[in-house]
């Protein structure tokens, strides 16, 4: 991405000369020269959070590589969109090394990559989401549990989602942009054009809007269908499992709604030149929506016993491995002559502990040589 990135900002014919910080200024929006107490709160509790959704997405992936019962079309994409947060971390904690003070050290191309970077990881939860929204429309409707698609085609759907994802990160650096068109450009994005961020906002509040209206018909639906179900325990047991399963993504929908609408509304709201003081409310809903990348595994340990379970063996493992990797050091290093070693700097005679030791394994093999070997079976007469 960065290198598509620097080819493409290195071929704009004009505003070559313009740095980020001249953009910023045109835009009115305000670069500190130095770190203040309320940037270090930010960039200390923007690391923290984005190590915590780093840790937890890979125990979500963890999780459903290693137990069987999740290796499923449906669970492969809720893997996809712990991969997406994760990614979202990653990009987070960049942002944090190239926030407040830095921003003006940052070249185009490495702004466009900071940038570029949150589009990616956000693209990539929407279209996991509606991915996800059509595999449960498809099973739900067909009364089936889980999809029937075979897993190279969820392979090759994961990979066509990474690759819309990257493209429409790329869309502002590939020539989308104000460099040269300066009074576009908005104020939240100093170097983004104010009509790709309506584009930008208007597509995905569409597809939210899509999505909310897809699921809550699914939920209509399979509740209408357990009222109807029979008591019987397997059509019971089905029932249920479907039921907690939709009540979790319908959960993951909801909280990724919450958290992306505020910050998509604002960005449409400086698109089309509101003065309402977005800049006001910026840092606010960029920690709302970095919020909903860390909610998801809590969402799954909390709605998914399997998911839970699956948790706790995960960190009993890695805890007895320590401690036992900890006990084997112990014993491994604890050697005869350092034992010797060891009582004679206690003040113990190291000649007689030898020979002690010598005494101890000659007993031991003429014990062995002595014990009389076992009778033959008696064969029959």
């Amino acid at each position: 991405m960065a290198a598509v990135i620097t080819a493409t900002v290195a071929t704009s014919p004009a505003c070559i000369n313009y740095t980020v910080a001249d953009y910023y200024n045109l835009s009115t929006k305000d670069i500190p020269k130095d770190f203040r107490p309320k940037d270090y709160v930010v960039v200390a509790l923007g690391l923290i959070v984005s190590c915590f959704i780093i840790v937890t997405n890979i125990l979500v992936m963890t999780a459903i590589f290693i137990n069987r019962r999740f290796h499923y079309p449906i669970y492969y994409l809720l893997g996809n969109l712990a991969a997406a947060d994760l990614f979202a971390g990653i990009s987070y904690m960049h942002l944090m090394f190239h926030t407040g003070p830095w921003t003006a050290k940052l070249t185009v191309y490495q702004w466009f990559l900071r940038q570029g970077l949150i589009d990616t990881s956000l693209t990539a939860s929407v279209i996991n989401l509606m991915a996800i929204a059509l595999e449960r429309h498809q099973t739900i409707f067909t009364m089936q549990l889980h999809s029937k698609m075979t897993n190279t085609r969820v392979v090759l759907l994961i990979l066509g989602i990474w690759t819309v994802a990257v493209l429409m990160g790329l869309i502002p650096s590939m020539g989308w942009n104000c460099l040269c068109d300066t009074g576009n450009c908005s104020k939240m994005a100093p170097m983004y054009s104010r009509t790709y961020l309506v584009f930008w906002a208007v597509l995905n509040l569409l597809s939210f809007s899509v999505m909310v209206m897809v699921y809550t018909r699914i939920f209509i639906y399979v509740r209408h269908k357990s009222q109807r179900m029979s008591q019987h325990t397997v059509q019971t047991k089905h029932k249920e499992t479907v039921e907690n399963l939709m009540r979790t993504i319908f959960v993951i929908l909801g909280c990724f709604v919450v958290c992306w609408t505020p910050g998509l509304v604002l960005l449409l709201l400086d698109g089309v030149k509101c003065g309402c003081g977005v800049l006001s409310v910026e840092k606010f809903v960029m920690i709302l929506a970095e919020l909903n990348s860390m909610m998801n595994p809590l969402i799954y340990s909390y709605r998914d016993q399997d998911m839970r379970n699956t948790f706790k063996r995960i960190l009993c493992y890695l805890c007895l491995r320590r401690r036992q990797t900890g006990q084997h050091a112990d014993v491994h290093f604890n050697t005869l002559s350092q034992e010797v070693n060891r009582n004679k700097d206690a003040g113990e005679n190291p000649t007689l502990l030898l020979q002690d030791s010598r005494k101890m394994k000659n007993s031991t093999k003429t014990q062995l040589l002595k014990t009389p070997k076992p009778l033959k079976s008696v064969q029959k007469s």
